[in-house]
């Protein structure tokens, strides 16, 4: 066990077969109280982070909560780091340290399909796949590899993908989204040491194409579409073969850190439906709660927005855990989701982005004539 001034942490581990799993658990303070805080997952893999306080709580609590963790894992047969039982191997990537790196991603607006069908015509725009996984940037530094969550937060690298990006001949800032063990890439913003962020986008994504290694499924740039004809063919085959949507990019454009308060240089049009929820709390079998924060007067306030089954392959995540789920769309009256499918859990965003303004609600009937 590692203790400091401002945090207590253990790290537990598991090898047995073909099971390599690893295990976190921290006390961290907040304001007058504290978290319990844990990161676990397979060892290589991006790790899942949860809380095991909704609130803070005394030091007495968290420390109770902590060494109860700390003896269930050893009981289920996990090692101590410092155990002489412990054989992690090589740790090829670091866990969710939260660490802030000052990096951030360049997010993106909603377009309606009416601005979506202008952009296929718009020569400034290119047009490329969203594709459904998690937005992550790698920095390249030498041997050192580090991934980058949306939040600007250290997080894990899959193995694959970080054994893909050691091989590149040259330090380099990347941005895209991991997808299983694939990295698709769209965006290059450092090359050998350099800022490019100022450079058009069309530029950097020369750059891109230039730097990335033929024939590695780890590590795969996303197609982009410039000419017309081009972007509408794709975006017609992206919606027949039910992907999640279209990215519209100025060419031109610097990359710009943060979201803008309406439009921006880079856009995006979904063909089905996301959304981010708290869990608020665990039904029957495999089923939880969702909840989103009202907006105006009701911006504090935690309303239902439905249930959504776990598929026997995901973990159940815990009450208060944000998560991602598809669903068709929301009813206004009840705020419920209709055909909700759980997408994964999210350690990327907080949880006050989990708002009811996400939602998409069916369309009301239109009026009878008189």
């Amino acid at each position: 066990m590692n203790q400091t001034t401002n945090t207590t942490s253990t790290s537990l581990y598991f090898r047995e077969g073909n099971s390599d799993k690893e295990y976190h658990v921290a006390i961290e303070p907040e304001g007058e109280g504290y978290h319990v805080t844990y990161v676990y997952g397979r060892r290589g893999n991006t790790l899942t982070t949860g809380s095991k306080t909704q609130n803070i709580v005394a030091l007495a609590e968290a420390t109770a909560i902590h060494d109860k963790l700390v003896r269930q894992k050893i009981a289920k047969g996990y090692h101590l780091a410092d155990s002489p039982d412990h054989n992690p191997g090589v740790i090829a990537h670091a866990h969710d340290t939260g660490q802030d790196t000052g990096i951030r991603c360049q997010l993106l607006n909603p377009v309606d399909e009416d601005q979506a069908s202008r952009l296929l015509t718009d020569k400034r725009y290119c047009l490329q796949e969203k594709h459904d996984g998690r937005r992550l940037m790698i920095r390249k530094i030498g041997d050192e590899i580090t991934g980058i969550n949306r939040r600007g937060h250290v997080v894990s690298v899959p193995t694959a993908i970080r054994e893909a990006v050691g091989k590149l001949p040259v330090d380099a800032l990347l941005d895209g989204e991991v997808v299983g063990d694939t990295y698709h890439v769209f965006d290059l913003l450092e090359l050998k040491g350099h800022d490019i962020r100022q450079q058009g986008y069309i530029i950097r994504h020369a750059g891109l194409l230039a730097l990335l290694p033929p024939g590695c499924d780890a590590l795969l740039w996303v197609s982009t579409a410039i000419d017309s004809d081009d972007k509408v063919a794709t975006y017609e085959e992206l919606s027949h073969t039910n992907r999640e949507g279209v990215v519209f990019k100025d060419i031109d454009a610097p990359f710009s850190p943060g979201r803008p308060n309406s439009g921006g240089s880079q856009l995006k049009y979904k063909f089905v439906e996301t959304a981010s929820f708290l869990v608020s709390g665990h039904n029957w079998a495999r089923s939880v709660s969702l909840g989103l924060y009202g907006t105006g007067p009701q911006s504090q306030v935690l309303l239902p927005a439905g249930n959504v089954t776990i598929p026997p392959n995901c973990p159940v995540p815990q009450t208060g855990a944000v998560v991602e789920v598809r669903y068709l769309y929301a009813f206004r009256e009840s705020g419920s989701i209709y055909q909700p499918v759980y997408l994964y859990e999210r350690n990327d965003i907080p949880d006050t982005d989990c708002t009811t303004d996400q939602l998409k609600y069916k369309a009301e009937p239109a009026p009878a004539l008189a």
